[in-house]
C-alpha cells in the first residue's frame, strides 16, 4: 500500500545536522518565507548570529553575526529583512548594501514577505504593507479587529491582487486553542471576524468558465467540530457561480487538542493542504471539497510551512525540513480505489494532465461516439490527459463526421477546445492548417503561431510555403529544419542570417554551391556572406573557393572587397591571394591597387611581378616601393613630374648610402633643372646619413654651385660641424650674402669663433656688424675695442654700445681706460649710452682702475633722477666715506645702498660706520661679529633687545653649530643686558623675548639673576604672573632650596600648577604648603597620601578639616593599603558609597563580610543598584545570616538573585543557594543544589520542572553515585533523547559497571517519541560488547535506524562475523561483506546469501577470489555460483583459472551456459572436455553453434582420433575453413564418399568436383560416379563428363545427367527464340527510317542502333545470339564457340 500513496513525502535536511541547536528551532526564531531559504536566529553564550540555509543546496549554509529580534529572507533573492525593536532594515546580502530602512512608532508582532518586493507588518493596532522599492514608508492597510486582541498572530495572507487579506491569531480559551481570523476587503474597506485557525487564497477553473474563479478557503476547529470552508470571492461575470463548500475535517480520537496550523494551495492540481499541530496532513479538492488523503507526516509539530513545487514544505520542532507533494503516478488510482469518485478522478486527471484513467477515457470517448454526441466526444478527446486521445485516428474519425445545423463541426469543436486551453500537436497543426489556408485565412495561422498554439514541423512549413514564404520560414525555424531554413533565407535575401543560424543549430550545408547561388542573386550580399563564412573558426569555405566563385561571375569589385577583409591577417600562406588581388586591380582599377599598396596591407605577394604591373599602369611611386634592383629604381626615379616629391624624398631613406647617392647623381645628370629641388631637399634631409662632404662633392662634380649654396643654407642651421658653418660663411660672402653672414654669426653656435673673427678682420668688410656680433657673443670685447680704436672706427664703438649691446658698456669703458682714452670721451660715451647696463659692473670696472671719482657727478645725477639701483648709492657711499663727506648722515638716512657691502667696506675704515650700516640693514651675523671683535657689547645688548629675535639671541648666547660663543664675550654681554639693557626696556615683549632667550640658552643661574632683578626689585614687571611662575619653576629646577622662600615672598603665581610641578620634582612639602596656603584640602591630603606616604598625618589632617571629600579620599587610600576596616569607617563618615565596586571587591577577597555588611547597608540607602543589593545578599550568605537574607528576599529588592545564587552554589553555600533559587524559581539550579544537599527525590521533581539537559545530567550522575537507579533512569530517559548526551551518559554507567541498568535504560527509551538513531546505535554497540546473543535480533529489527559504520566497527572488534556481514549488506558495502564471508567462512558463510552478495560487489577481483574460495571449500556449488556471476565475470580468466588447477570438469554446466557468449576460451575448454568424454554429438553441436575457436588446430587433433565420428568432425572443420582437399582426402581415407561429394559441392570448384569424379572412375565405383554427377551437377563440365563416360564405359551411369542437361538447354533455346521474335517485331514497328538509312560505321552497332544488342557473328540475324547471363561453351551455340 505504501507504493499507492497519493503523496510524495521527502525529508530535505535535518537542521541539527547543520550545526543548528534544537533550542533555536521554534516559531519565534525560525522563519520560512519560501522554499528557497530558511532563516534561523541563533543565540549562544558567546554571541548572536543569523544562520541562512539554502534549501537548494544545504552545503551553502552561511552565518552572519547579526543581532536582531527577528529576521526573514526574501522569497526569491538573497535579501534579508531585520527587526530590532521599532527599527526595520532590509539588506542585500550579495551586494552587501542596505536596501531600505524605517522606524515604526509601535511594536511589530508579526511580519512576513507577501511578495518579492512587499513586506506585511502587523502591530498592536493595524496592518501595514511596506515596499522595499522607492522611498515610501509602510502604508496602512486596515485596523485590527477586536476579536484579535490578546491573541498570538501566526498567519497573514493576501490574494494575488492584494485586495483581500486575512489575519489569524490564536489564543487559549478554556483549555483549548481558539483561532480568530479577520478577513478584510480593500475595495469595500470592510472587515469580517471569523473563527478560523488557517486560511489560503487560491484560484480554480470551473467547467465552462472563461476566467479562473477566485476562492478563499479557511479551516477551523471549534468546541463542536472542525470544518473546511471554501467560498468564492470577486465573482467574474460570465463565469458559472461557485457553490460554497463546507466539509468536516477528520481528527483521530487521540488528537483531542489538535487543530489546523497552516494551509497551502497548489494551483496546478487545485488542491489544498491542511497541516495540523500534531503533524497530520489533509488533502482536499478545492472545487468539490472532497478529502482525498489524511495521514500523519511528523511526530512533532510542524510550526511553519510554505508552498513548494505545487505542494507544501515545512519545518518541525526537531528541525526536520519536510515536503509533501502530489504523486502524479498514484494519485488517480488512489482516488479510484479508495473513494470511488470517478468524476473527481476524471476532472483532476484532465486539468493536471495525470495518468490513471486512460482506459476509462477511451471507453467514454467510444461511448459518446456511438451515442452520436460527437461534439462532446471532440471536447473530451481534446482535454484528455497527456493527449492520449489526440491522435491521427481520432482526427480522422472526427474529420468525416457531419455537424448538426447551427453547430460547429466535431473536428472544429475539437480544435477550438484545444486552442482555448493549450496548443495543437504536430498532426493537429497540419490538419488545421490545410482548411485555413484553403479558405485564405492566413492571419489565423500567424495569430496561433504568435500564441504558440501550433506545433511546427517540416510538413507544416511545406504546406504554408506556397502561400507565404516568410511564415514558412518562421515555421521551419521553430521546427528546426535547417535545410529548409537556409533555403528560405537565401530566397529572401537574408544572407547575413544564414551563418548565424547554422552555427546556432549546428547545421553544415554545402557552402560553395550556396555561395554560387547567392552570388547570382546579389554580388554585394554574396560578398558579405562569403566574409561571414571565412571568418568562422574553422572557416566554412576557403578563400580560394570564394575567389573562384566570384571570378566565375566576374565580380571584381566584390572579389576585391572580400579579399581585403579576408586577408587582413597578412599571412604568408595567403601570398598567392595577395598577388591575385593586386593583379586584378592593377589591370582593371589601378587607383584601387594604388590605395591597397599605399595602406601597406600585404607583405607576401610577388613583389617583382606586381612592381612591373604597377610601372606599366603608371604607378611609379608604387613601383619604386616594390623594386629592389638599383637599375629599376634609377629608371623609375627620374620621373619626378608624376611622383610625389615629398614621398620621393622619404623614399631615399629606404636606400643605402651608395644607392641614394647614385640615384641623386642620376637625377642631376638626367634633368638638373627639373630635379634640382628634389635633389637638394633629399640632400638636406639625409645630410647626416650621406655625409656633408660627399654631398658637397656631388654638387661640385656637377658644377652646381646654386645647389651647394641652397644645400649648405639648409644644413647649416642643424649642422654642428664647424667646418660646414665656416664653409657656408665663405660661400655666403662669395655670393654677396652679407646679411646671411650677419644672421649666421648671430644665430649659429657651432662655428669656430676665433677663426671666424680673424677671417672677418681680414675680409675688411664695409660693414663691421658681423665682426661686432662675433666679438660680442664670444666675449672678444677687449680685442674688438682695440681693433676699432686702433683703426679709427670709433663710430662702430658707439654703435656697439648704443645699438648692439648696451650691457657691454662696463667692459668697453674699461678697455678705453686701458688704452688711455680721454676721460671726456669716456664720460660722453657713458652719458650717451642707454641705461641698460649694470651700474655696479661699471663702478667695479672703474674702481679697479682707481678712477671712481669720474663718476661722482654722473652718480649724483642718477640719484637726483630717483634711481633705485643699489649700485648708484653703494658708489656714492664709498665716495662719501673716502672723502669723509657727512657719511653718518648718508648712511642713516639712505635705505637704497647695500648695508652688507658698505658695512664690510667701512669695517677697517670706521667700525662705528660699519655698525650703523649693519644695524640699518639688520645684518645680524655681521653685526654680532663686528661688536664682538671690537668689544661693543653695550651696543650689542641694545640691538638684541630691540630686535626681539630668539634666533639672534641664540647665536649671541650659545653660538651656532659652526662657531661656539666666546664665554668671556657672553659674560660681558649678560652683564650689559642686566645692568643697562633691561632696565632701559619698557616694552613687555622685549623683556619676554629676553627671558625666553635665556631659557632657550639653558642659562638657569643667569636667568634667576635676571628675574630677581626684574621681580624682587621695584620694577614695572614685579607683579607679573608669568615671570613669578618662571622664577619659581627655574628655582625648582636649579635651586630647590630657594623655592620655599619664593613661595612665601611671592603671591601672584599659579598655585595648583606650581604645586603639581613641585610634586613632579620631588618637592612634596613645598607642594603640600602651597595647597594648604590656598585651602585646597583635597589636593593637600592627596599629597600626604600619594607622595609623603603618611596615612597617619592624612588621618590627622582629615580630622582637622572634617570634610566629606577628604574622608572619601582618605578612605580610598586606606582601601588601597588594605586597611579595610579603617577604610569602611572613613567611607561611612563620608557617607560616600561611590566607590562601592572597589570596596566590595577588596572586602570580598579579604573575607571581611561583617564590615562589608555595614558599608552595604549605608550604600543601599544612597544608591539603588543591583550590584549593591546582590553583594549584600551574598554577604548575608557568607556570614550565615539566613534570616536577614530571607527578610531581604521577601521585601522589595533589585538584587540579581540568580547570580547571587550561582555564587553561593559555587562557594558551597547550598542552604543559601536553595533559598535564592526558590525565590527565582530556577528549578534547574535548585535541582543541582538539592543534589548537593542529598535530597534526590526533590531534585528529580525540580528536574521535571526545569526540563534542562544539564540538570538531568547532574541529577542522574548523583543518583548513579548513590545507586538510586530508579531515579537515575527517570533522569536518563530525558538525557538519551539528546544525541550529544548519550555517549557521556554511557561512559558514566560503564565506568561504574552498571551494564544491565544501562541496557534497560536505553531499551526503555527506544519506545520514546523522540528516540533517535544514536540510541539504537549505542544499544547495538552495548550488545556487541556485553550481550552478543541479542545483537542479531536487534539489528534485524532496527538496522534502518542505526549508524551502521559505527556498529560495524563494534562488530569487528567483537568478532561477530554474521552480524558484520548483515551490516555490510544493509550498508551496501558488498565488497566488505563478501571479503568477510570468505575470511570467516566457518561462522559467516551461507550459500544463498553469499550468492546474492557476490553479484553486487564492485571489485571484480572478488569474483575470482570467491571462485578460489568455493573451489577450496565448496566445489560442488561452483556451477551455481558461476551461473549467478556469469554476466559480470571474465570467462577467459575463469577458464584459465580452472585449467591451471585442472578442474575443468567441475564447471561443465557453467561452460555450457557460457557458450552463449561465443567466447574462444570457453568454446575450446568445452570442446576439449567433450573430446575427453568422447561425446561427438555434443562436440558437433558445439562446433556448429559456436564458431569462436581454433578450428584448424582442432581439426588436426581430431583427424588422428581413433573414433570415426571425430574424424568426420575434423573433415567438417576443414570444410568450414574452406580446406576442401584436406577434407576430401580425409573422407576418401575413411571411405565416407557421401561426405566427400558434399564437400565437393560446398566448395563450388569445378576442378575439385571433376577430380572427385575421376577418383570414383579410377577406383571402380560407378555408383558413386553417378551419385557425384547428381550431387555436383552445377559444377562438372559436360564435356568432361562425356569424355569420362565414353572412355570408361559409364554411359548408362551418365545418361541421367545428359538427359537433364539436354532438357535444360532446350528450355534456354526456346526462351531465346521468343526474345528474338519480339525484337524483330519491335524493329518493324519502329518504321522504315532505320531500314533506309545508308550503310556506315554506325551499322556495326546492329540494327537497333546505339544501345541495341550487339551481333557477335556473321551468320543470319535469326541465328544464335549471345546475351548477358548465357554460359560460354554451351553446346549448339554456333560455329563461333569452340569445344572438343
Amino acid at each position: 500500500m505504501a507504493d499507492q500513496l497519493p503523496i510524495t513525502f521527502q525529508e530535505f535536511v535535518k537542521l541539527p545536522e547543520l550545526g543548528i541547536d534544537v533550542s533555536n528551532i521554534s516559531f519565534n526564531t525560525l522563519t520560512l518565507q519560501s522554499d528557497k531559504f530558511i532563516c534561523i536566529r541563533e543565540k549562544t553564550a558567546q554571541r548572536e548570529q543569523v544562520c541562512i540555509v539554502d534549501l537548494q543546496d544545504s552545503s551553502k549554509t552561511f552565518r552572519r553575526p547579526i543581532t536582531a529580534d527577528s529576521a526573514i529572507m526574501n522569497p526569491e533573492n538573497k535579501i534579508i529583512a531585520l527587526k530590532s525593536g521599532h527599527n526595520l532594515q532590509v539588506f542585500n546580502l550579495e551586494m552587501k548594501a542596505k536596501v531600505k530602512s524605517c522606524m515604526m512608532s509601535e511594536d511589530v508582532h508579526f511580519w512576513r514577505w507577501i511578495s518579492q518586493f512587499d513586506i506585511a507588518l502587523v502591530t498592536d493596532t493595524a496592518v501595514f504593507h511596506w515596499s522595499i522599492e522607492g522611498t515610501s514608508s509602510p502604508a496602512k492597510q486596515f485596523d485590527r479587529h477586536a476579536n484579535l486582541n490578546g491573541t498570538q498572530i501566526i498567519s497573514y495572507a493576501t490574494n494575488a491582487k492584494m485586495n483581500w487579506m486575512s489575519l489569524i491569531g490564536i489564543s487559549a480559551v478554556q483549555g483549548r486553542i481558539v483561532g480568530n481570523m479577520q478577513l478584510f476587503n480593500k475595495d469595500r474597506s470592510a472587515s469580517q471576524p471569523i473563527e478560523a485557525h488557517a486560511s489560503e487564497f487560491s484560484e480554480i477553473w470551473l467547467e465552462g468558465a472563461a476566467q479562473p474563479t477566485q476562492v478563499f478557503s479557511f479551516a477551523s476547529r471549534s468546541a463542536t467540530g472542525s470544518k473546511l470552508h471554501v467560498v468564492e470571492i470577486d465573482h467574474v461575470d460570465g463565469n458559472p457561480p461557485f457553490q460554497k463548500r463546507s466539509v468536516d475535517i477528520f481528527f483521530p480520537p487521540e488528537a483531542v487538542n489538535d487543530f489546523p496550523v497552516s494551509m497551502q494551495a497548489g494551483p496546478k492540481y487545485e488542491l489544498v493542504y491542511v497541516v495540523t499541530k500534531f503533524g497530520f496532513i489533509h488533502l482536499y479538492d478545492l472545487e468539490t471539497g472532497t478529502c482525498l488523503f489524511t495521514n500523519r507526516i511528523s511526530g512533532d509539530t510542524v510550526f511553519v510551512t510554505t508552498k513548494h513545487d505545487n505542494g507544501i514544505i515545512g519545518v518541525n520542532r526537531k528541525g526536520q525540513v519536510l515536503s509533501v507533494s502530489v504523486n502524479e503516478d498514484t494519485v488517480i488510482p488512489y482516488i479510484l480505489q479508495n473513494t470511488g469518485n470517478v468524476e473527481l478522478a476524471f476532472r483532476l486527471a484532465s486539468r493536471a494532465n495525470l495518468p490513471g484513467v486512460d482506459q476509462l477515457y477511451v471507453q467514454r470517448f467510444q461511448q459518446l461516439m456511438q451515442q452520436g454526441q460527437f461534439n462532446d466526444a471532440a471536447k473530451m478527446a481534446a482535454s484528455s490527459p497527456r493527449g492520449m486521445l489526440r491522435t491521427e485516428n481520432t482526427i480522422n474519425q472526427l474529420k468525416h463526421l457531419q455537424s448538426a445545423p447551427g453547430q460547429l463541426s466535431p473536428i472544429l469543436q475539437y480544435f477550438a477546445t484545444i486552442l482555448e486551453k493549450g496548443e495543437l500537436n504536430r498532426h493537429e497543426s497540419i490538419e488545421l492548417a490545410r482548411p485555413v489556408l484553403a479558405s485564405n485565412r492566413k492571419a489565423l495561422l500567424e495569430k496561433w503561431l504568435k500564441e504558440d498554439k501550433l506545433e511546427c514541423s517540416e510538413e507544416l512549413g511545406d504546406i504554408v510555403q506556397p502561400h507565404d514564404a516568410t511564415l514558412a520560414l518562421s515555421i521551419y525555424l521553430r521546427a528546426n529544419v535547417p535545410a529548409k531554413v537556409v533555403v528560405c533565407f537565401a530566397q529572401s535575401g537574408q544572407f547575413d542570417k544564414i551563418v548565424l543560424y547554422c552555427k546556432r543549430v549546428g547545421y553544415s550545408p554545402d557552402w560553395a554551391p550556396l555561395l554560387q547561388q547567392v552570388a547570382r542573386l546579389d554580388g554585394d550580399k554574396a560578398c558579405e556572406f562569403a566574409l561571414s563564412l571565412v571568418k568562422e573558426d574553422p572557416p566554412l569555405v576557403s578563400a580560394d573557393q570564394v575567389v573562384g566563385v566570384f571570378a566565375s561571375q566576374n565580380l571584381v569589385q566584390q572579389t576585391t572587397r572580400f579579399l581585403l577583409d579576408a586577408l587582413k591577417g597578412n599571412k604568408e600562406s595567403e601570398a598567392h591571394l595577395q598577388t591575385k588581388l593586386l593583379e586584378m586591380n592593377l589591370l582593371n582599377a589601378p587607383q584601387v591597387a594604388d590605395a591597397i599598396l599605399g595602406n601597406n596591407m600585404f607583405s607576401y605577394f610577388d613583389r617583382p611581378y606586381v612592381a612591373q604591373l604597377a610601372e606599366k599602369a603608371g604607378l611609379y611611386q608604387r613601383a619604386l616601393e616594390l623594386y629592389d634592383n638599383l637599375d629599376d629604381i634609377k629608371r623609375v626615379a627620374v620621373h619626378t613630374e608624376v611622383v610625389n616629391g615629398e614621398w620621393l624624398i622619404n623614399y631615399f631613406g629606404n636606400l643605402s648610402v651608395e644607392d641614394s647617392l647614385a640615384v641623386l647623381r642620376q637625377m642631376l645628370e638626367h634633368n638638373p633643372a627639373q630635379n634640382l629641388q628634389i635633389v637638394v631637399q633629399a640632400a638636406i634631409k639625409y645630410s647626416d646619413l650621406l655625409g656633408p662632404q660627399k654631398i658637397i662633392d656631388m654638387f661640385e662634380d656637377n658644377r652646381c654651385s646654386e645647389g651647394l649654396y641652397y644645400y649648405l643654407g639648409s644644413v647649416v642651421n642643424v649642422s654642428q660641424d664647424p667646418a660646414v658653418v665656416f664653409k657656408y660663411i665663405q660661400a655666403a660672402l662669395a655670393t654677396g650674402q652679407t646679411k646671411e653672414v650677419e644672421r649666421i654669426v648671430r644665430d649659429n653656435d657651432h662655428y669656430d669663433a676665433e677663426k671666424v673673427k680673424n677671417y672677418l678682420k681680414e675680409a675688411s668688410l664695409p660693414d663691421q656688424l658681423p665682426l661686432i656680433i662675433v666679438c660680442d657673443r664670444f666675449d672678444y670685447v677687449h680685442d674688438l675695442v682695440l681693433y676699432l680704436y686702433s683703426n679709427g672706427m670709433n663710430k662702430y664703438i658707439e654703435v656697439y654700445v648704443q645699438q648692439v649691446n648696451s650691457s657691454r658698456l662696463p667692459q668697453v669703458v674699461g678697455a678705453l681706460l686701458d688704452v688711455d682714452c680721454d676721460e671726456h670721451v669716456v664720460k660722453s660715451l657713458i652719458a650717451s649710452t642707454p641705461a641698460q647696463f649694470s651700474i655696479g659692473s661699471l663702478v667695479e670696472e672703474i674702481e679697479k682702475r682707481n678712477r671712481l671719482k669720474i663718476l661722482h657727478r654722473w652718480l649724483e645725477a642718477k640719484a637726483s633722477e630717483g634711481s633705485q639701483d643699489p649700485g648708484v648709492y653703494n658708489a656714492l657711499a664709498k665716495i662719501y666715506i673716502d672723502s669723509n663727506y657727512e657719511p653718518e648722515k648718508f648712511l642713516s638716512s639712505n635705505r637704497l645702498y647695500d648695508p652688507r657691502a658698505i658695512g664690510a667696506y667701512s669695517e677697517k675704515r670706521d667700525p662705528g660706520l660699519a655698525y650703523l650700516a649693519y644695524s640699518q640693514g639688520q645684518c645680524d651675523d655681521e653685526l654680532l661679529r663686528l661688536t664682538s671683535d671690537n668689544s661693543m657689547f653695550k651696543q650689542q645688548s641694545r640691538y638684541l633687545i630691540k630686535r626681539r629675535d630668539l634666533g639672534l639671541w641664540g647665536k649671541a648666547l650659545t653660538g651656532d653649530g659652526q662657531q661656539p660663543v666666546n664665554q668671556s664675550h657672553r659674560r660681558q654681554l649678560i652683564d650689559q643686558i642686566v645692568s643697562y639693557g633691561l632696565p632701559e626696556a619698557d616694552d613687555p615683549e622685549e623683556v619676554s623675548v629676553c627671558v625666553k632667550a635665556f631659557m632657550a640658552a639653558n642659562l638657569p643661574q643667569e636667568l634667576i639673576e635676571l628675574l630677581e632683578r626684574i621681580i624682587l626689585e621695584d620694577t614695572p614687571f614685579s607683579k607679573n604672573n608669568n615671570l613669578q611662575n618662571l622664577l619659581i619653576l627655574t628655582a625648582v629646577r636649579v635651586e630647590p632650596t630657594r623655592v620655599a622662600d619664593y613661595i612665601e615672598r611671592l603671591s601672584n603665581y599659579d598655585a595648583p600648577d606650581i604645586a603639581e610641578i613641585c610634586i613632579n620634582n620631588g618637592l612634596h612639602e613645598e607642594a603640600f604648603n602651597i595647597f594648604k596656603r590656598f585651602g585646597v584640602n583635597t589636593e593637600a591630603i592627596g599629597v600626604l597620601i600619594d607622595h609623603v606616604g603618611s596615612l597617619d598625618r592624612a588621618y590627622e589632617y582629615a580630622e582637622r578639616c572634617d570634610q566629606a571629600e577628604v574622608w572619601s579620599r582618605l578612605g580610598r587610600a586606606q582601601l588601597e593599603g588594605l586597611r579595610i576596616k579603617d577604610s569602611i569607617d572613613s567611607y561611612v563618615r563620608a557617607d560616600d558609597p561611590s566607590n562601592h565596586v572597589e570596596v566590595i571587591d577588596v572586602a570580598s577577597h579579604a573575607g571581611k563580610f561583617d564590615d562589608l555588611v555595614r558599608f552595604l547597608l549605608m550604600a543601599r540607602k544612597k544608591v539603588r543598584e543591583p550590584a549593591v543589593e546582590s553583594e549584600l545578599m551574598f554577604a548575608y550568605a557568607k556570614t550565615e545570616r539566613l534570616a536577614d537574607l530571607e527578610d531581604m528576599l521577601r521585601g522589595p529588592n533589585i538584587a540579581q538573585v540568580q547570580k547571587v545564587g550561582d555564587r553561593c552554589y559555587e562557594e558551597g553555600l547550598f542552604e543559601a543557594a536553595r533559598l535564592l533559587f526558590q525565590n527565582v524559581s530556577n528549578w534547574a539550579r535548585l535541582a543541582s543544589t538539592l543534589v548537593r544537599l542529598g535530597d534526590y527525590q526533590s531534585a528529580v521533581d525540580c528536574g521535571r520542572k526545569a526540563n534542562s539537559t544539564q540538570v538531568w545530567k547532574d541529577v542522574n550522575t548523583a543518583c548513579i553515585a548513590e545507586k538510586e537507579f530508579r531515579l537515575a533512569q527517570i533522569c536518563g530517559l530525558h538525557l538519551i533523547v539528546h544525541a550529544e548526551e548519550l555517549e557521556p551518559l554511557i561512559r558514566v554507567y560503564e565506568a561504574g559497571g552498571y551494564i544491565d541498568e544501562l541496557c534497560a535504560l536505553i531499551e526503555n527509551g527506544l519506545g520514546l517519541e523522540r528516540a533517535h538513531m544514536g540510541m539504537f546505535t549505542e544499544l547495538a554497540i552495548l550488545y556487541c560488547k556485553y550481550r552478543p546473543e541479542q545483537i542479531m535480533d536487534h539489528l534485524k529489527l532496527y538496522w534502518s535506524r542505526i549508524n551502521i559504520p559505527k556498529v560495524i566497527r563494534a562488530c569487528e572488534t567483537a568478532h561477530l562475523w554474521p552480524e558484520l556481514v548483515f551490516l555490510y549488506v544493509h550498508y551496501d558495502e558488498f565488497d566488505n561483506a563478501a571479503q568477510t564471508i570468505i575470511s570467516h567462512s566457518a561462522d559467516a558463510w551461507e550459500h544463498a546469501s553469499f550468492k546474492d552478495i557476490i553479484v553486487k560487489v564492485s571489485n571484480v577481483e572478488l569474483y575470482y577470489k570467491a571462485l578460489r574460495f568455493y573451489l577450496k571449500e565448496q566445489p560442488l556449488l561452483l556451477n551455481d555460483l558461476l551461473n549467478a556471476m556469469m554476466p559480470r565475470i571474465d570467462h577467459t580468466r575463469v577458464v584459465s583459472m580452472f585449467l591451471k588447477s585442472d578442474n575443468i570438469p567441475l564447471i561443465k554446466k557453467y561452460l555450457v551456459a557460457a557458450q552463449t557468449t561465443n567466447n574462444k576460451a570457453v568454446n575450446e575448454a568445452y570442446n576439449d572436455l567433450l573430446i575427453e568424454e568422447e561425446d561427438f554429438v555434443g562436440l558437433r553441436n558445439s562446433i556448429d553453434n559456436h564458431d569462436n575457436f581454433d578450428g584448424i588446430g582442432l581439426a588436426q587433433r581430431l583427424e588422428k582420433h581413433d573414433l570415426l565420428e571425430f574424424r568426420r568432425i575434423a573433415s567438417h572443420l576443414y570444410n568450414q575453413a574452406k580446406r576442401w582437399r584436406q577434407s576430401l582426402n580425409l573422407s576418401k581415407k575413411d571411405k565416407l564418399y557421401k561426405d566427400a561429394m558434399t564437400t565437393a559441392r560446398q566448395s563450388g570448384n569445378n576442378e575439385i568436383a571433376e577430380d572427385l569424379l575421376r577418383y570414383f572412375v579410377e577406383s571402380g565405383n560407378p555408383a558413386c560416379f553417378s551419385a557425384c554427377l547428381f550431387t555436383c551437377y552445377d559444377l562438372v563440365r559436360s564435356d568432361v563428363v562425356m569424355e569420362l563416360a565414353w572412355r570408361h564405359g559409364l554411359s548408362n551411369e551418365a545418361m541421367p545427367y545428359f538427359i537433364n542437361m539436354v532438357r535444360e538447354y532446350q528450355n534456354k533455346v526456346d526462351v531465346l527464340t521468343t526474345e528474338v521474335s519480339e525484337l524483330k517485331a519491335k524493329v518493324e514497328r519502329s518504321g522504315n527510317g532505320a531500314a533506309a538509312a545508308p550503310a556506315g560505321p554506325n551499322q556495326l552497332l546492329g540494327p537497333a542502333g546505339l544501345g541495341g544488342r550487339l551481333l557477335i557473328g556473321q551468320g543470319p540475324t535469326t541465328g544464335n545470339i549471345f546475351t548477358p547471363g548465357s554460359q560460354q561453351g554451351t553446346p549448339g551455340s554456333g560455329s563461333q564457340f569452340g569445344g572438343y
